[in-house]
């Protein structure tokens, strides 16, 4: 493969970009601005590559030019010393590149809406349901992403039945993608006083938030509920109608909202929650398409798969899907999710370079 004169191509649409983001015309338009530069962040790192690339291809054909000129024998034995070590990193830089080379999902880069709800095993499956939920909210923390509670519907023992919540930052669908699935703890619950280990599962489903431009909906296909919110709120909670359900009538997705004390920010939420939504509908209906052509291991996937078991008697995790186990669980439940999210990048990478 010419990595260079891929690699090029890619530098000269960098070069293009920008320019137009010099152009005052664009300047005015914050919307294209936001766009491209996306765009240039999205091939920096290729454009870093191509530069080290040439230079080494560069400084390779000037240690040849020197084996096969020069006269001096203590000049051309540094020169293949010199040349075994460029050729070396070439070929180091020509794997990397071919990492990089991967199309990206276009998804990566935006903020997502996450679901958690409680799956089978009673008081044990919401509490579990909570710290799950407390793991990602700690995880984003350590990211410095900003998170806001859509929804929250609490259970008994502390535990919650569901959880709806939005992730702001820097290339969070890429980090949360594999997250979608089944998680199942095993160990000895709070509520169970005989010692024994019992098993439990919660639902994770990670969206990436649909953008106004990508999702249009015909509001009177939406018939919106106006009741009284259930959950903390003090003075507020049944006395005044904030809380809001929005239902689709094409699909029948229902989404609601009673976080906020304002009846017209929940309306923004709901609404927020509902395009994601459907822009999810549409991704899984694109995703069942590639996976007929090619079954993936780290697939998105079938969202009742389940992907990982947390084993507190153990500290152990296990993502099932590629086979990883970490005696780490107790760092893992504060929040410490980067090793699990790496090596899971790191399968989907290899599996599309097979690909």
């Amino acid at each position: 493969m010419d990595y260079l004169e891929k690699l090029k191509q890619i530098k000269e649409k960098y070069d293009s970009i920008e320019a137009e983001l010099s152009d005052p015309s664009i300047l005015s338009d914050q919307a294209k601005v936001i766009e491209l530069s996306k765009k240039r962040s999205s091939l920096t790192e290729i454009v870093e590559a191509y530069i080290k690339y040439a230079k080494l291809l560069k400084d390779i054909e000037g240690n040849k030019e020197i084996i096969d000129s020069s006269k001096e024998a203590d000049l051309v034995e540094m020169a293949q010393m010199e040349l075994e070590e460029l050729e070396a990193k070439r070929d180091e830089l020509e794997e990397d590149i071919k990492i990089i080379l991967i199309p990206k999902d276009p998804n990566d880069t935006k903020n997502v809406i996450v679901e958690i709800r409680a799956g089978t095993g009673g008081d044990e499956a919401g509490i579990f349901a909570n710290d799950l939920f407390r793991m990602y909210a700690r995880f984003a923390e350590l990211k410095g992403w900003k998170m806001e509670i859509m929804d929250l519907n609490d259970s008994t023992m502390n535990g919650i039945k569901e959880v709806v919540f939005s992730l702001a930052g820097n290339e969070i669908y890429g980090d949360m993608k594999f997250e979608s699935g089944v998680h199942r703890v095993q160990r000895v619950p709070a509520t169970e006083g005989s010692g024994r280990v019992h098993t439990s599962a919660a639902s994770v489903v990670v969206m990436p938030e649909a953008e106004d431009v990508e999702v249009e909906i015909d509001m009177s296909d939406v018939k919106i509920d106006v009741y009284r919110s259930g959950g903390a709120g003090g003075q507020n909670v049944n006395k005044v109608e904030t809380a809001i359900r929005m239902t689709h009538l094409p699909t029948g997705i229902v989404v609601q909202c009673q976080d906020e004390r304002s009846q017209l920010k929940n309306r923004q939420k709901a609404l927020k929650v509902l395009k994601t939504r459907l822009y999810d509908m549409k991704l899984e209906e694109h995703n069942e398409e590639i996976s007929a052509a090619r079954k993936s291991v780290v697939k998105r996937g079938d969202r009742s798969d389940k992907i990982r078991t947390y084993n507190y008697p153990q500290n152990r995790v296990t993502d099932h899907r590629i086979g990883l186990t970490l005696y780490d669980l107790s760092t893992i439940m504060e929040g410490d999710l980067f090793e699990l999210i790496e090596k899971m990048k790191i399968a989907d990478r290899t599996e599309k370079l097979k690909a």
